[in-house]
Protein backbone atom coordinates (compact mmCIF):
# COMPACT_ATOMS: atom_id res chain seq x y z
CA UNK A 1 0.00 0.00 0.00
CA UNK A 2 2.51 2.67 -0.95
CA UNK A 3 0.37 5.15 -3.58
CA UNK A 4 -1.93 8.21 -2.30
CA UNK A 5 -4.50 6.86 -0.11
CA UNK A 6 -7.65 8.48 0.84
CA UNK A 7 -8.96 6.75 3.64
CA UNK A 8 -12.10 7.13 5.44
CA UNK A 9 -12.38 7.04 9.02
CA UNK A 10 -15.71 6.85 10.18
CA UNK A 11 -16.25 7.03 13.97
CA UNK A 12 -13.08 9.37 14.18
CA UNK A 13 -14.30 11.34 17.08
CA UNK A 14 -15.08 8.11 19.13
CA UNK A 15 -12.66 6.64 22.29
CA UNK A 16 -11.29 3.93 19.75
CA UNK A 17 -11.48 6.47 16.42
CA UNK A 18 -9.80 9.17 17.82
CA UNK A 19 -6.69 7.50 18.74
CA UNK A 20 -6.75 5.71 15.07
CA UNK A 21 -6.93 9.25 13.28
CA UNK A 22 -4.42 10.73 15.48
CA UNK A 23 -2.07 7.55 14.54
CA UNK A 24 -2.76 7.87 11.02
CA UNK A 25 -3.22 11.33 10.14
CA UNK A 26 0.47 12.17 12.16
CA UNK A 27 2.07 8.67 11.14
CA UNK A 28 1.30 8.99 7.31
CA UNK A 29 1.37 12.54 6.03
CA UNK A 30 1.71 11.53 2.35
CA UNK A 31 -2.29 10.11 3.34
CA UNK A 32 -5.91 12.25 3.12
CA UNK A 33 -7.46 11.32 6.49
CA UNK A 34 -11.12 12.08 5.93
CA UNK A 35 -12.95 11.55 9.77
CA UNK A 36 -16.65 11.17 9.46
CA UNK A 37 -18.36 11.39 12.46
CA UNK A 38 -22.30 11.99 13.76
CA UNK A 39 -21.36 13.24 17.02
CA UNK A 40 -23.56 11.43 19.17
CA UNK A 41 -23.27 11.24 23.17
CA UNK A 42 -19.75 9.06 22.47
CA UNK A 43 -18.38 11.53 20.01
CA UNK A 44 -16.17 14.41 20.53
CA UNK A 45 -13.90 16.59 18.14
CA UNK A 46 -11.89 17.63 21.66
CA UNK A 47 -10.30 14.01 21.00
CA UNK A 48 -8.75 15.00 17.91
CA UNK A 49 -8.27 18.51 18.38
CA UNK A 50 -4.53 18.60 18.05
CA UNK A 51 -4.92 17.14 14.69
CA UNK A 52 -7.51 19.36 13.62
CA UNK A 53 -5.10 22.13 11.41
CA UNK A 54 -3.39 18.75 9.83
CA UNK A 55 -3.08 19.62 6.00
CA UNK A 56 -3.90 15.59 5.56
CA UNK A 57 -7.06 15.85 7.51
CA UNK A 58 -10.53 16.27 6.78
CA UNK A 59 -13.77 16.22 9.58
CA UNK A 60 -17.34 15.36 8.49
CA UNK A 61 -20.09 15.57 10.54
CA UNK A 62 -23.00 13.18 9.44
CA UNK A 63 -24.55 9.63 9.65
CA UNK A 64 -23.02 6.42 8.22
CA UNK A 65 -26.94 5.64 7.51
CA UNK A 66 -26.88 8.65 5.56
CA UNK A 67 -26.48 6.70 2.25
CA UNK A 68 -26.48 10.26 -0.05
CA UNK A 69 -23.67 11.74 1.85
CA UNK A 70 -21.68 8.59 2.44
CA UNK A 71 -21.96 7.98 -1.25
CA UNK A 72 -21.11 11.68 -1.96
CA UNK A 73 -17.93 11.74 0.72
CA UNK A 74 -16.84 8.64 -1.94
CA UNK A 75 -17.37 10.21 -4.60
CA UNK A 76 -15.77 14.11 -3.50
CA UNK A 77 -13.16 12.53 -1.56
CA UNK A 78 -12.27 9.49 -4.13
CA UNK A 79 -12.25 7.50 -1.03
CA UNK A 80 -10.14 4.46 -1.85
CA UNK A 81 -10.03 2.30 1.70
CA UNK A 82 -12.24 2.49 4.73
CA UNK A 83 -11.41 1.92 8.08
CA UNK A 84 -14.87 1.91 9.82
CA UNK A 85 -15.39 2.06 13.76
CA UNK A 86 -18.19 4.37 13.86
CA UNK A 87 -21.48 1.99 16.12
CA UNK A 88 -23.29 2.62 18.87
CA UNK A 89 -21.49 0.10 21.76
CA UNK A 90 -22.64 0.58 25.11
CA UNK A 91 -24.75 -2.92 25.96
CA UNK A 92 -27.15 -1.23 28.42
CA UNK A 93 -27.87 1.33 25.99
CA UNK A 94 -28.61 -2.02 23.62
CA UNK A 95 -31.09 -3.41 26.14
CA UNK A 96 -32.93 -0.03 26.70
CA UNK A 97 -32.88 0.86 22.65
CA UNK A 98 -32.10 -2.36 20.45
CA UNK A 99 -33.67 -0.43 17.21
CA UNK A 100 -30.85 2.32 17.38
CA UNK A 101 -28.09 -0.25 17.18
CA UNK A 102 -29.64 -2.35 13.75
CA UNK A 103 -29.90 1.38 11.99
CA UNK A 104 -26.20 2.13 13.25
CA UNK A 105 -24.07 -1.04 12.99
CA UNK A 106 -26.23 -3.06 10.58
CA UNK A 107 -27.74 -0.56 8.25
CA UNK A 108 -24.60 1.84 8.63
CA UNK A 109 -22.05 -0.64 7.88
CA UNK A 110 -24.29 -2.09 4.84
CA UNK A 111 -24.82 1.84 3.38
CA UNK A 112 -20.57 2.12 3.59
CA UNK A 113 -20.34 -1.31 1.84
CA UNK A 114 -22.77 -0.10 -1.08
CA UNK A 115 -21.03 3.08 -1.57
CA UNK A 116 -17.42 1.18 -1.63
CA UNK A 117 -19.03 -1.57 -3.67
CA UNK A 118 -20.28 1.31 -6.46
CA UNK A 119 -17.32 3.82 -6.09
CA UNK A 120 -14.06 1.39 -6.27
CA UNK A 121 -12.82 -0.33 -9.40
CA UNK A 122 -12.15 -3.48 -9.32
CA UNK A 123 -8.90 -4.06 -10.43
CA UNK A 124 -7.53 -0.77 -8.17
CA UNK A 125 -6.34 -0.84 -4.96
CA UNK A 126 -8.45 -0.61 -1.57
CA UNK A 127 -9.81 -2.12 1.92
CA UNK A 128 -12.96 -2.29 3.88
CA UNK A 129 -11.16 -2.40 7.46
CA UNK A 130 -14.12 -3.19 9.42
CA UNK A 131 -13.60 -3.18 13.36
CA UNK A 132 -15.30 -5.33 15.69
CA UNK A 133 -15.34 -6.99 19.06
CA UNK A 134 -15.34 -10.10 20.59
CA UNK A 135 -18.67 -9.91 22.10
CA UNK A 136 -19.74 -11.72 18.62
CA UNK A 137 -18.64 -14.57 19.68
CA UNK A 138 -20.69 -14.79 23.22
CA UNK A 139 -19.41 -16.05 26.40
CA UNK A 140 -16.80 -18.47 27.49
CA UNK A 141 -16.81 -20.70 30.77
CA UNK A 142 -14.12 -21.04 32.47
CA UNK A 143 -11.57 -22.12 30.31
CA UNK A 144 -10.49 -21.43 26.73
CA UNK A 145 -10.25 -18.45 24.32
CA UNK A 146 -11.69 -17.06 21.16
CA UNK A 147 -9.78 -17.45 18.10
CA UNK A 148 -10.51 -16.44 14.59
CA UNK A 149 -12.52 -19.18 13.82
CA UNK A 150 -14.91 -19.67 16.91
CA UNK A 151 -18.60 -19.44 16.04
CA UNK A 152 -20.86 -16.75 16.40
CA UNK A 153 -23.07 -16.68 19.37
CA UNK A 154 -24.26 -12.87 20.43
CA UNK A 155 -26.22 -12.25 23.87
CA UNK A 156 -27.15 -8.89 23.45
CA UNK A 157 -28.97 -6.52 21.04
CA UNK A 158 -25.46 -5.24 20.82
CA UNK A 159 -23.18 -8.33 20.20
CA UNK A 160 -26.00 -9.12 17.34
CA UNK A 161 -25.93 -6.28 15.62
CA UNK A 162 -21.90 -6.57 15.66
CA UNK A 163 -22.85 -10.00 14.24
CA UNK A 164 -24.64 -8.73 12.11
CA UNK A 165 -22.15 -6.49 10.57
CA UNK A 166 -19.44 -8.40 10.87
CA UNK A 167 -21.43 -11.08 8.37
CA UNK A 168 -22.46 -8.16 5.85
CA UNK A 169 -18.51 -7.31 5.31
CA UNK A 170 -17.73 -11.27 4.75
CA UNK A 171 -20.67 -11.20 2.61
CA UNK A 172 -19.96 -8.34 0.32
CA UNK A 173 -16.47 -9.94 0.49
CA UNK A 174 -17.63 -12.97 -0.93
CA UNK A 175 -20.56 -11.96 -3.38
CA UNK A 176 -19.09 -8.76 -4.55
CA UNK A 177 -15.42 -9.53 -4.56
CA UNK A 178 -15.32 -6.32 -2.22
CA UNK A 179 -11.41 -6.42 -0.45
CA UNK A 180 -12.32 -6.57 3.07
CA UNK A 181 -10.68 -7.17 6.83
CA UNK A 182 -12.18 -7.47 10.27
CA UNK A 183 -10.64 -7.16 13.46
CA UNK A 184 -12.69 -8.48 16.46
CA UNK A 185 -10.69 -6.71 19.57
CA UNK A 186 -11.52 -7.19 23.53
CA UNK A 187 -12.44 -4.67 26.06
CA UNK A 188 -10.63 -1.15 25.38
CA UNK A 189 -9.44 1.36 28.02
CA UNK A 190 -7.47 4.63 27.95
CA UNK A 191 -7.24 8.37 28.57
CA UNK A 192 -10.70 10.14 26.00
CA UNK A 193 -12.51 6.64 27.06
CA UNK A 194 -16.54 7.66 27.40
CA UNK A 195 -16.89 8.64 30.91
CA UNK A 196 -20.09 6.14 31.18
CA UNK A 197 -17.67 3.19 30.61
CA UNK A 198 -16.80 1.28 33.88
CA UNK A 199 -12.87 2.60 34.53
CA UNK A 200 -13.70 6.19 33.84
CA UNK A 201 -17.00 6.04 35.67
CA UNK A 202 -15.53 4.67 38.75
CA UNK A 203 -12.90 6.73 38.19
CA UNK A 204 -15.46 9.57 38.74
CA UNK A 205 -17.71 7.95 41.27
CA UNK A 206 -14.47 7.49 43.74
CA UNK A 207 -13.49 10.94 43.28
CA UNK A 208 -17.17 12.03 44.49
CA UNK A 209 -17.24 9.25 47.03
CA UNK A 210 -20.72 7.66 45.03
CA UNK A 211 -21.39 4.29 45.35
CA UNK A 212 -19.56 2.06 42.89
CA UNK A 213 -22.28 -0.56 41.56
CA UNK A 214 -20.71 -3.63 40.25
CA UNK A 215 -22.98 -6.15 38.55
CA UNK A 216 -23.53 -9.42 40.41
CA UNK A 217 -21.46 -10.92 42.04
CA UNK A 218 -18.39 -9.64 40.11
CA UNK A 219 -16.94 -12.41 38.78
CA UNK A 220 -17.46 -11.35 34.69
CA UNK A 221 -14.13 -11.40 33.55
CA UNK A 222 -12.92 -9.51 30.39
CA UNK A 223 -9.45 -9.03 28.64
CA UNK A 224 -8.85 -5.70 28.77
CA UNK A 225 -6.66 -3.81 25.74
CA UNK A 226 -4.76 -0.78 25.77
CA UNK A 227 -6.42 1.60 23.10
CA UNK A 228 -2.95 3.20 21.70
CA UNK A 229 -2.01 -0.72 21.56
CA UNK A 230 -5.23 -1.31 19.81
CA UNK A 231 -4.83 1.23 17.20
CA UNK A 232 -1.08 0.09 16.52
CA UNK A 233 -2.82 -3.06 15.67
CA UNK A 234 -5.14 -2.20 13.19
CA UNK A 235 -2.66 -0.14 11.53
CA UNK A 236 -0.22 -3.06 11.11
CA UNK A 237 -2.95 -5.54 10.07
CA UNK A 238 -4.01 -2.57 7.69
CA UNK A 239 -0.77 -2.29 6.16
CA UNK A 240 0.45 -6.07 6.18
CA UNK A 241 -2.80 -8.25 7.09
CA UNK A 242 -4.42 -10.12 4.29
CA UNK A 243 -7.26 -9.13 2.66
CA UNK A 244 -10.57 -10.95 3.42
CA UNK A 245 -8.71 -12.67 6.76
CA UNK A 246 -9.55 -11.97 10.59
CA UNK A 247 -7.32 -10.90 12.71
CA UNK A 248 -8.61 -11.13 16.79
CA UNK A 249 -7.06 -8.10 18.70
CA UNK A 250 -6.35 -8.73 22.73
CA UNK A 251 -4.35 -7.92 25.74
CA UNK A 252 -3.35 -10.99 27.15
CA UNK A 253 -4.75 -8.99 30.36
CA UNK A 254 -7.44 -11.21 31.46
CA UNK A 255 -9.02 -9.80 34.73
CA UNK A 256 -12.26 -10.10 36.90
CA UNK A 257 -14.44 -7.28 37.31
CA UNK A 258 -14.25 -7.12 41.11
CA UNK A 259 -10.41 -7.82 41.06
CA UNK A 260 -10.34 -4.80 38.00
CA UNK A 261 -12.10 -2.42 40.51
CA UNK A 262 -10.22 -3.26 43.47
CA UNK A 263 -6.61 -2.46 41.14
CA UNK A 264 -8.08 0.70 40.35
CA UNK A 265 -9.43 1.69 43.50
CA UNK A 266 -5.98 1.01 44.88
CA UNK A 267 -4.87 3.06 42.78
CA UNK A 268 -6.93 5.89 42.88
CA UNK A 269 -6.38 5.90 46.18
CA UNK A 270 -2.09 6.44 45.85
CA UNK A 271 -2.55 8.75 43.03
CA UNK A 272 -4.97 11.44 45.69
CA UNK A 273 -3.17 10.59 48.42
CA UNK A 274 -5.98 8.57 50.25
CA UNK A 275 -5.56 6.19 52.63
CA UNK A 276 -5.20 2.66 50.30
CA UNK A 277 -8.68 0.45 51.06
CA UNK A 278 -10.86 3.51 51.49
CA UNK A 279 -12.36 3.58 47.69
CA UNK A 280 -13.39 0.06 48.06
CA UNK A 281 -15.54 1.01 50.82
CA UNK A 282 -17.73 2.25 47.96
CA UNK A 283 -17.93 -0.99 46.01
CA UNK A 284 -21.79 -2.38 45.98
CA UNK A 285 -23.23 -5.31 44.02
CA UNK A 286 -26.15 -4.74 42.06
CA UNK A 287 -28.43 -6.80 40.19
CA UNK A 288 -27.10 -8.17 37.23
CA UNK A 289 -27.99 -6.82 33.79
CA UNK A 290 -29.74 -9.06 31.28
CA UNK A 291 -27.61 -11.17 28.63
CA UNK A 292 -24.58 -10.68 30.80
CA UNK A 293 -21.73 -12.76 29.30
CA UNK A 294 -19.78 -14.56 32.23
CA UNK A 295 -16.12 -14.30 30.32
CA UNK A 296 -14.66 -13.36 27.22
CA UNK A 297 -11.23 -14.03 26.54
CA UNK A 298 -9.15 -13.59 23.03
CA UNK A 299 -6.89 -16.07 21.55
CA UNK A 300 -4.14 -13.04 19.68
CA UNK A 301 -1.92 -15.52 18.53
CA UNK A 302 -2.43 -15.36 14.94
CA UNK A 303 -1.68 -11.60 14.71
CA UNK A 304 1.38 -12.06 17.28
CA UNK A 305 2.47 -14.72 14.85
CA UNK A 306 1.54 -13.41 11.36
CA UNK A 307 2.33 -9.68 12.01
CA UNK A 308 4.85 -9.66 14.76
CA UNK A 309 2.26 -7.38 16.95
CA UNK A 310 1.93 -7.89 20.63
CA UNK A 311 0.62 -5.34 23.55
CA UNK A 312 3.54 -2.95 24.81
CA UNK A 313 1.93 -2.48 28.23
CA UNK A 314 0.49 -4.71 31.13
CA UNK A 315 -2.87 -3.75 32.56
CA UNK A 316 -1.07 -2.27 35.89
CA UNK A 317 0.77 0.07 33.88
CA UNK A 318 -1.82 0.74 31.29
CA UNK A 319 -4.21 1.42 33.98
CA UNK A 320 -2.06 3.24 36.22
CA UNK A 321 -1.41 5.70 32.93
CA UNK A 322 -5.15 5.93 32.00
CA UNK A 323 -5.61 7.15 35.66
CA UNK A 324 -3.32 9.68 35.65
CA UNK A 325 -4.92 11.24 32.57
CA UNK A 326 -8.18 11.21 33.94
CA UNK A 327 -6.82 12.63 37.11
CA UNK A 328 -5.21 15.29 35.36
CA UNK A 329 -7.89 15.92 32.57
CA UNK A 330 -11.26 15.77 35.53
CA UNK A 331 -13.50 17.91 33.03
CA UNK A 332 -13.26 15.02 31.01
CA UNK A 333 -15.44 13.19 33.72
CA UNK A 334 -18.07 15.61 33.90
CA UNK A 335 -18.91 15.26 29.65
CA UNK A 336 -22.74 14.65 29.03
Amino acid sequence: MSKKKNILITGGAGFIGSHLVRRMVTKYPHYHIINLDALTYAGNLENVKDVAHRDNYTFIHGDITDATLVSQIFKEHDITHVMHLAAESHVDRSIEDPLQFVRTNVIGTVQLLEAARQHWQKDSEHLFYHVSTDEVYGSLGDTGLFTETTAYDPNSPYSASKASSDHFVRAYGETYKLPYMISNCSNNYGPYHYPEKLIPLFINNILHKKPLPVYGDGNYTRDWLYVEDHAAAIDLAFHQGKTGETYNIGGNNEWKNIDLVHLLCDLVDDKTQQPVGKSRELIQFVTDRPGHDLRYAIDASKIQEELGWKPSLDFETGLGLTVDWFLANREWLAVE
